[in-house]
């Protein structure tokens, strides 16, 4: 396909020229929808532009946003785009030491929150960012000195009535090639970089997803697409502009646990995810099935069986797809019905999809697959389609870009999608991009003989064990989770004589198990821990079967509660810290370890 160098408002607003259903986004507030119109949507990012503009927001200069997604985060980001400005989105989970450092970092003259709860996270180390010229609020504050988003609206329409080509003309004046947005990387390790993406980098890769796109936008106008990752992360930021480029409305749902209701509400066709929430509604399906009594339990406990044997690498013919087909009339469109009834796919990114999650979804007759990039790529760097998917793999290559293996097994990727660099870093930009335009990912993986690249790891996570074979800790964690026993999981073992894991169990899919099988099922019973202990055991021995003797688990600890990014654990797109997770629990890993050795002695 041809490319088109387009700035970023350019595609958008293509975009909302084919949109049909009269919406340009809505979110979900208090329990009701608020949709706002294309000519409001309009409207408001040219008058909040020239707001901007009046305060002194120049091209080029850089500009925090700190929100949850919604109609407003996209206004914000829309117009500071239409002004050359370059915006610098800042997690809500972000905690206010490193909002301190990405500000500083970036020299930002404005800091944009969305409400005081997020501002009084942040407000100790407000002083602290010299370059800030004032703050600005989106929703409602008590912090008098912020500008309202309606003060900045209404600059903007005054300066619009002195200047009314303004805003065509500075939207005019942005190249593709301008800087569109720092976006801090999260860091397992170290403070945050800012990576920087030009527009280009990002429309690029907007029109390269589109040929990937797994239904036709012109068949599903007035269709809604759910939006729910952050938009502070670079891949639903960029996915969202697919869809307006599109044509499509999105709705911003409120709360994460009230999804099952925006299901029901909206009854999306399409939405981006992490594995994690996959995990969930997958252990849902099992648990409603375990409910059911009678035939109706049987059955649904049949289907789910069928859907968790499905392999996409080898589909079922003659009498086994014959059993799909009767199970998909009784059991697998009622569990599409769960979720809207119209849903024709998801995309799950942010961490490899275990491939029985793949199989199962396909199965049960919603398109899953999944993508591979980085915040570096703007992100994506392959996807899977329909007519290529293999489960486990990240798909082949998009147009525009290529990818290759390095000796060490290092994916390398070239393309227009490829950051600038590093801000204010040139060691750490030259340290992953070469001369010749290849950036080092960083992970490592494989491409087989059709051309589908397979991820195995991050190549900073993989240690070496005391006998001298190296472990892909990624690989063996995404092994253990196709247990739905099994919620997280961290593998150790760096320099020792074996891997051994911290692991947290799905305790509603234990107790509900237990409580099946007559066993105790409640915390207060002197045998649940170690009936715990042993269905844990006794899985992870099973997925064991299938690891290389050197990688497999020998000795493991329970953890009694989740992994989180607020105690620090996972950074905010969900990724282990894995020298804070050894820390913090360095007492049970040495157990671990010292137990071994005295078993030995």
């Amino acid at each position: 396909m041809k490319i088109e160098r387009k700035s970023i408002t350019e595609l958008v607003d293509k975009g909302l020229q084919k949109n049909t259903s009269g919406i340009a986004l809505a979110t979900k507030r208090n329990g009701k929808w608020i949709e706002t119109s294309i000519e409001d949507f309009r409207t408001r990012v040219r008058h909040f532009a020239l707001g901007m503009d009046q305060l002194g927001v120049k091209r080029g200069d850089k500009v925090a946003l700190h929100s949850e997604n919604s109609t407003e985060w996209m206004i914000v980001d829309q117009a500071l785009l239409a002004l050359g400005a370059v915006s610098v989105p800042i997690y809500a989970t972000q905690p206010g030491d490193q909002i301190s450092y990405i500000l500083n970092d970036a020299g930002a003259v404005y800091y944009i929150y969305s409400n005081d709860t997020l501002f009084n996270n942040f407000k100790p180390w407000l002083d602290k960012v010299g370059s800030l010229k004032g703050t600005i609020n989106l929703i409602n504050t008590d912090h008098k000195k912020a500008h309202t988003l309606d003060e900045i609206y209404a600059m903007g329409r005054e300066k619009e009535q002195k200047e009314p080509d303004l805003y065509q003309k500075l939207k005019k004046e942005v190249d593709p090639e301008d800087l569109a947005t720092l976006i801090y990387t999260s860091g397992t390790t170290g403070n945050p970089k800012g990576v920087m993406l030009t527009h280009f980098n990002i429309s690029s890769n907007v029109q390269s997803s589109l040929e990937r796109t797994p239904f036709d936008p012109e068949k599903h106008r007035h269709q809604k697409i759910l939006s729910y990752l952050p938009l502070s992360h670079v891949y639903e930021r960029m996915i969202n502009y697919l869809y307006m480029y599109m044509g499509l409305p999105i709705y911003y749902i409120d709360k994460l646990e009230e999804i099952p209701d925006d299901f029901q509400t909206l009854k999306p066709i399409y939405f981006a995810t992490v594995p994690r929430l996959l995990e969930k509604i997958h252990a849902g399906f099992h648990k409603k099935a375990g409910e059911l009594g009678g035939l109706k339990g049987k059955l649904s406990t049949w289907a789910l069986a069928l859907a968790d044997n499905y392999n996409l690498d080898n589909p079922p013919t003659g009498f086994g797809r014959l059993k799909m087909k009767i199970a998909d009339m009784f059991v697998y469109k009622k569990l599409r019905a769960f979720l809207g009834g119209n849903l024709i796919g998801v995309n799950s990114g942010g961490a490899a999809l275990a491939p029985n999650l793949m199989n199962f979804f396909n199965a049960i007759g919603i398109y899953c697959n999944q993508g591979y990039g980085l915040t570096e790529t703007s992100p994506v760097i392959t996807v899977t389609t329909p007519d290529m998917i293999k489960a486990g793999s990240s798909g082949k290559a998009i147009s525009g870009v290529e990818i290759k293996i390095a000796d060490d097994g290092e994916i390398l990727a070239k393309g227009p999608n490829i950051m600038k660099g590093y801000y204010n870093d040139p060691e750490a930009t030259r340290a992953v991009l070469t001369d010749d335009g290849w950036f080092h990912t960083g992970d490592i993986g494989r491409i087989d003989e059709d051309g589908y690249i397979f991820i195995t790891d991050r190549k900073k996570s993989m240690f070496k064990l005391s006998t001298g074979k190296y472990v892909s800790p990624q690989h063996v964690e995404n092994t253990l989770l196709n247990s739905r026993f099994i919620e997280q999981v961290v593998v150790l073992g760096a320099h020792r004589k074996f891997c051994s894991a911290l692991i947290v169990p799905n305790m509603d899919t234990v107790k509900k198990y237990f409580k099946d099988k007559g066993m105790a099922y409640n915390e207060q019973d002197p045998d649940f821990e170690s009936n715990v202990e042993t269905i844990i055991k006794q899985e992870v021995d099973h997925m064991n079967e299938i690891l290389p003797k050197w990688e497999q688990i020998k000795r493991f600890a329970l953890l009694d509660s989740l992994l989180t990014i607020e105690s620090g654990e996972l950074t905010p797109t969900m990724k282990t810290k894995r020298n804070v997770i050894q820390e913090k629990f360095r007492d049970k890993i040495e157990t671990i370890y010292k137990k071994a050795d005295e078993e030995q002695d």
